[in-house]
């Protein structure tokens, strides 16, 4: 990553052909570039129409210039925003000049970046930012907008708050044990620390749901083969994504198809219909379709309504969010604790989407409230948790009090507040160009 003080650029709204296309530009240089550009630069944060000429005065667009003066940019750097004209010629005649006057292409994330290193936001708010970019349903927009918004934060630092003030009790009957403090401050002490590790703890349990809501959920369809499995998944898609015959064993592998349910993005897998067979690979197929059902968030056990085998294979291996399903119900009644539906009819199809609905909205986070979406989140409020509880058992003070500075370190990691330079090109790389 280049010296933060170089000027760049980057287009910032969508790519391809449009009407408007807006460049992004940020960085010491940026008034006099914009200067060389239009001429007259209007006034700070006052969007004004102007002519865009090369080096050798050729205009190459009238476009609508603002200049934002720092700190009170995006990136808390002078900056600068050019609303051109959106077809690629315009936009690649503009950044040809804005080359030429010394302006570089920005690396992903790097405006993000500057603007966490020049304290616009903390490192869970850019981390929103890159979330909402990425959002594709309103459970997503709506988690993304939280962090954005700094609930996470707020939250670590309220917890930070707390520690700091625990952390200086235990300094208090470290230093100064023959000094008047409160009698009770040593119980006051170890209820605070198991409070807050408790709280943390918690909080590191709710990070799943919220992680789910980020990367979406997964639910396996599996059972015998031939008892349409393939025809459910084909009509809670919405059109044909898996091939259906009456001969079993037809689907051999695994069939993917992307879903909403609950606004949490679903994916939804076909599978092999599981039976023992000598056919090396339908064998590889029943294997896979074995493993992609334990590693599920949702399992969808589906079997004849007839009864038989089918239903006896889709009593076993039971998991904490399985739905039984006896499919084919316009040709025999459905066994007693079965969800009855029919692929071909669509009779109990509202039914189970409303089931899947519920077990979707069961294991995500769709209120509010501060959410931990990030693997690194999880990390830290672990480390952060496990030094309270070594603080709350700890028999020397002194040992306490190290454990109570390093869960303030870790909790400080996930802000940013301290020792992130190893998490940064990991956190800001995966940003689109232009934030």
């Amino acid at each position: 990553m280049a010296a933060a003080s170089a000027t760049i650029f980057a287009q910032a709204s969508g790519a391809g052909r449009g009407a408007i296309a807006v460049i992004r530009v940020s960085g010491d240089d940026s008034f006099a570039i914009l200067c060389a550009l239009c001429g007259r630069v209007p006034p700070p944060r006052r969007a004004a129409v102007r002519s865009l000429r090369d080096a050798d005065g050729l205009l190459l667009d009238r476009a609508l210039v603002l200049w934002l003066p720092g700190p009170g940019s995006y990136t808390g750097e002078d900056s600068a925003e050019l609303h051109i004209h959106g077809g690629p010629a315009v936009l690649r005649a503009v950044s040809t000049a804005l080359v030429a006057r010394g302006c570089r292409p920005a690396e992903p994330g790097e405006f993000s970046r500057r603007a966490f290193m020049n304290g616009r936001m903390d490192l869970v708010e850019a981390e929103g930012i890159a979330d909402l970019v990425a959002a594709e349903t309103d459970a997503q927009r709506r988690q993304a907008l939280r962090q954005m918004a700094g609930a996470p934060s707020h939250q670590v630092a309220a917890w930070a708050e707390r520690l700091l003030r625990l952390l200086a009790w235990q300094e208090a009957l470290i230093d100064f044990p023959d000094e008047d403090l409160p009698a009770d401050i040593s119980a006051q002490l170890t209820t605070g620390i198991a409070d807050l590790a408790a709280e943390i703890e918690a909080a590191s349990r709710d990070s799943a749901k919220a992680a789910r809501v980020r990367d979406g959920l997964v639910v396996a369809v599996i059972g015998a083969p031939n008892v349409g499995k393939s025809s459910l998944v084909n009509a809670l898609a919405g059109r044909d994504v898996a091939i259906v015959a009456a001969a079993p064993g037809t689907t051999r592998d695994v069939v993917e198809v992307a879903l909403e349910l609950a606004g949490v993005p679903v994916t939804l897998i076909d599978t092999a219909g599981l039976r023992e067979t000598d056919d090396p690979v339908e064998a590889e197929g029943v294997r896979r379709a074995r493993a992609r059902a334990a590693a599920a968030d949702i399992v969808m056990h589906v079997c004849d309504a007839s009864g038989g085998d089918e239903v006896l294979l889709a009593a076993q291996e039971p998991t904490a969010h399985m739905l039984r399903i006896a499919n084919k119900v316009d040709l025999a009644a459905g066994p007693e604790g079965y969800l009855g539906v029919s692929a071909i009819t669509g009779v109990g199809l509202a039914d189970l989407r409303s089931a899947l609905e519920a077990a979707a909205a069961r294991l995500t986070i769709v209120g509010g409230g501060a959410a931990f979406s990030r693997t690194r989140h999880v990390a830290a409020l672990a480390e952060a948790a496990t030094a309270l509880r070594a603080a709350e058992v700890s028999a020397l003070p002194e040992l306490c009090g190290e454990e109570l500075r390093l869960a303030m370190r870790a909790l400080g990691r996930i802000t940013g507040t301290v020792g992130v330079e190893d998490v940064l090109d990991n956190v800001f790389g995966a940003f689109c160009i232009g934030k």
